[in-house]
């Protein structure tokens, strides 16, 4: 799918979707605890649709009612081949949890999660009791044996989504454990792991994020719990409002503990207004100067940021982009790529993207069947010269499947 993008004012307002990230987490610790949870607001990307059907065939009962989705567990699989579709979170996540259940089972999935290394998972589960095989690095991933506990050291450099599998797992797991974590990244997003693990009734110890002793032998709960509002798909509306109109968000946690609320920082460094209400957050456009950011906890801000970092007065810095290439595209190559095809120049230097904020100029760009690069070029395009066509549009899916619908509400043409 493609779609076409004029130069248009933004005024949005509307209530913004769940968070996948926590909706992926409470899904695998529905799984695993004792009778039903109730999970309230649930999200419905095509990566949180993908966990659910793996929920199904591990054994679950899933009721879909007003806004709600039950889930039961009955402990007894029904099928061994399993797929997370293109969830990065979903298949670091659940290998560990399907490591619990003794039983050969085979992870895949499709699209740009095939090209993503998955081999560092295989020591660390091996360490822990667990045998897994990937393929040549890669998916498909061949579970065998079960997870039993005890010690291990991953490198938390590329991603702390395999830790929040880890996490996830081991306090059902028979044996004590400790992971010992080295170069954490995305500590937020831990702190987003043990946070919900608490809620469902575990508890891990955590010292300082360098070192985590779970307590084998522990039992979930069936939990009643309400999925927050997703500051990741907010970012996008509220850019976009910030550079050309303006937005009101509601469904956002002000306290939030996801990465992504990061955003409300940039966009006050660069001088938006903004008003944060309990219910609701509005950002408005206003002359915008440059800024740097330190993206390496919040990755997934790069493109949004990035759209930002075009409509501000100057050159802007934002750090981390090591922490890009193993996104669903090398999302630093893929940003300089398509914001130059339609006039902004990107430099790469070390770790950091360097921005000369200037005119959009229209062009033709492509996704790289990439959600977060669809939205963020979707919403530098509100301020270019000459219309912006986005081929592979429809990557918006992955994440965020209102996206295009709430996105063209908001237009002033």
């Amino acid at each position: 799918m493609n779609k076409l993008i004029e130069h248009s004012e933004y005024n949005a307002d509307f209530t913004i979707p769940s968070s996948k990230s926590y909706m992926q987490r409470a899904v695998a610790l529905a799984i695993l605890a004792d009778g039903k949870s109730i999970l309230r607001n649930p999200d419905n990307s095509n990566d949180s649709l993908a966990i659910l059907n793996i929920a199904r065939k591990l054994g679950c009962s899933i009721h879909n009612s007003n806004d709600t989705v039950e889930i039961k567990t009955f402990n007894t699989i029904t099928e061994t081949n399993l797929s997370v579709g293109e969830a990065g979170l979903g298949l670091r996540l659940f290998t560990p949890v399907c490591c619990l259940f003794g039983t050969n089972i085979t992870i895949g999935g499709y699209g740009t999660l095939l090209k993503r290394p998955m081999i560092s998972m295989e020591k660390p589960l091996a360490d822990l009791g667990a045998k897994v095989k990937t393929t040549n690095g890669y998916i498909p991933i061949k579970i065998e044996g079960k997870l039993k506990g005890g010690e291990t050291e991953i490198d938390g450099s590329e991603s702390s989504q395999f830790l929040t599998g880890l996490l996830t797992a081991l306090p059902l797991a028979e044996k004590d454990s400790i992971i010992k974590v080295k170069n954490l990244k995305s500590i937020p997003y831990v702190e987003m792991t043990l946070d919900i693990i608490r809620r469902f009734g575990g508890e891990i110890t955590n010292h300082d994020h360098k070192v985590f002793e779970i307590k084998g032998g522990q039992k979930y709960h069936g939990t009643d719990y309400t999925v927050e509002g997703d500051w990741s798909s907010a970012a996008g509306h509220l850019v976009a409002g910030a550079i050309a109109g303006r937005a009101t968000i509601y469904g956002l946690n002000p306290a939030s503990l996801q990465a992504d609320k990061a955003i409300i920082n940039v966009l006050m460094n660069c001088g938006a207004h903004i008003e944060i209400d309990s219910d609701k957050i509005t950002v408005a456009k206003h002359q915008l100067m440059p800024f740097h950011f330190d993206a390496t906890d919040c990755p997934d801000l790069f493109p949004v940021v990035a759209s930002l970092a075009s409509q501000c007065a100057g050159t802007s810095i934002i750090k981390g982009i090591s922490r890009l290439v193993h996104k669903e595209s090398n999302r630093a190559m893929s940003i300089k790529e398509e914001f130059e095809k339609i006039g902004i120049a990107i430099t790469l230097e070390d770790d950091n993207m360097i921005i000369e904020g200037g005119q959009i100029t229209g062009g033709r760009v492509n996704s790289h069947q990439d959600h977060r690069m669809a939205m963020a070029l979707a919403i530098a395009a509100l301020n270019s010269q000459t219309p912006v066509q986005i081929d592979d549009a429809d990557a918006v899916n992955k994440s965020y499947p209102k996206f295009w619908g709430d996105f063209e509400k908001s237009l002033k043409k």
